[in-house]
């Protein structure tokens, strides 16, 4: 038996090395370039909200109701790098009410639904610096 012993074990333990790479085939259920193009959209999409939320930032309207109301907008501006998910989402999608409202010259009927919007905008930022 101890004889027999080598004569099955090394045949055995080749065919084993040479048939793992074989079967061990690289198969995806999803395509690599298809996942990282769906990041390169999420990435592009968290940029063009926070590009937005600066723009917003930096309307002398913003930074008029942010000074009546004691927020750091230097601070504020920092937060923005760290948001993410659902309070990004929801600060670009007020930045941008602010930003679309302001664009065409505002009138006093729609400078005071901007204020509203703004203070949302600040009220959002602020809860987001205080968590």
């Amino acid at each position: 038996m101890q004889t027999l012993r080598p004569f099955v074990a090394v045949p055995l333990m080749m065919f084993m090395a040479l048939s793992t790479p074989a079967l061990a085939q690289q198969r995806h259920a999803v395509n690599p370039a298809t996942i990282a193009g769906a990041v390169d959209q999420h990435v592009v999409k968290q940029d063009a909200d926070r590009a937005a939320i600066r723009q917003a930032l930096d309307r002398p309207e913003v930074q008029n109701v942010a000074k009546q109301m004691g927020v750091d907008l230097g601070r504020a501006n920092a937060a923005v790098s760290t948001l993410g998910g659902a309070d990004l989402e929801r600060t670009a999608n007020a930045a941008r009410d602010v930003n679309d409202a302001l664009a065409g010259g505002a009138s006093t009927v729609v400078i005071s639904t901007t204020t509203i919007i703004i203070v949302l905008l600040v009220l959002v930022l602020l809860i987001v610096l205080l968590k």
